[in-house]
């Protein structure tokens, strides 16, 4: 109710500038009253989660929020993207709303503080539940290198997070998608697997992978990142991040601005990406259901085409902190 009645004040402010008042809004709410959430234990990935709902990366990329979020009553918490160096993204305006779609257009290419001072913010955070470390490369690291960014970063982050997440997916730094590739994946995943496995046996812990994958993936592709999850033993595949395509949002003003597009318009494609990753997969690894999701039914859309968990994020900016509690009911019901 709160929410309805603060986001035209919200949307009448800059997108960016609302984002951030939000979260600092955020933060001193969670000092007053946590979100009550109907409890869906789940195990996935070897984690007991207390419900199959989750903050998708991308909207803490600096694990400044993490106590704020995790009071609206999230079953997990995944924050980033964060780079090996501090960076500042790309020119503003880089931040859409298109209000007529229940859509989101961004192009803030990894802005984030580097991973020194975002694991010093993580430090803070005097929550413990479950924490998602979302990881990928530096926008001037050439795509050849881009294995030294990841191994890095989850060499880093690997004692504080509950599982890192490999973001090779985001529209946002130019060539990243590229690594979604047959040849390009297979070596990306065998320096991470490889890297986790030493780490495992030095801190005497193996923690979990994700791999987030975009919505924009053809049968090939699919096939091809379905067949490396499995040699390289990857934990779980997010489906998806935001797209390209703009179907669903033609005409509408922002539409033709660059970046990815989040929201109600690409609920249907993120979708068929997940249940193709489901049957290809056959149930050996988990997926989390990411990508268009505003409602109960919608999450029930993701368990249906076999997600175990989902995420939200843009819904979170047009229906406010209920769609947490509204996502977890439907994951009791169904």
């Amino acid at each position: 109710m709160l929410y309805r009645l603060l986001r035209p004040l919200l949307f009448s402010l800059n997108p960016e500038t609302a984002h951030r008042l939000t979260l600092k809004s955020a933060d001193w709410f969670a000092g007053l009253t946590g979100t009550a959430v109907p409890p869906k234990p789940v195990r996935v990935m070897g984690i007991e989660f207390p419900n199959p709902v989750g903050l998708a990366a991308g909207l803490d990329k600096n694990a400044e929020h993490i106590d704020a979020m995790a009071a609206l009553g999230f079953g997990f918490v995944e924050v980033g993207t964060v780079t090996p160096r501090p960076q500042p993204g790309n020119p503003k305006p880089r931040l859409f709303r298109l209000p007529q779609a229940e859509a989101i257009i961004n192009r803030f290419g990894f802005n984030n503080v580097g991973v020194d001072a975002f694991l010093a913010n993580v430090a803070r955070a005097k929550w413990r539940g479950i924490l998602g470390i979302n990881i990928g490369k530096n926008f001037d690291t050439p795509l050849d290198k881009a294995a030294d960014d990841y191994v890095f970063c989850l060499e880093k982050v690997y004692t504080a997070a509950t599982y890192v997440t490999v973001n090779i997916s985001s529209p946002n730094t130019k060539g990243l998608r590229g690594l979604q590739e047959k040849t390009e994946l297979d070596a990306l995943l065998g320096r991470i697997a490889a890297t986790r496995e030493r780490l495992a046996d030095q801190h005497g812990r193996r923690v979990p992978l994700t791999l987030k994958v975009a919505p924009d993936l053809d049968d090939v592709q699919i096939a091809d990142i379905a067949a490396a999850v499995r040699t390289h033993r990857m934990d779980a595949v997010i489906a998806t991040n935001t797209s390209t395509s703009r179907d669903g949002v033609e005409g509408l003003q922002h539409a033709t601005e660059q970046g990815g597009l989040s929201g109600a318009p690409i609920r249907a494609r993120a979708t068929r990406v997940l249940a193709a990753l489901a049957t290809a997969l056959g149930g050996e690894i988990p997926l989390i259901g990411a990508g268009g999701i505003l409602s109960g039914a919608d999450a029930q859309e993701k368990f249906a085409a076999g997600a175990s968990l989902v995420q939200l994020y843009t819904g979170l900016i047009y229906r406010g902190p209920a769609l947490v509690g509204e996502c977890a009911e439907a994951a009791r019901e169904g």
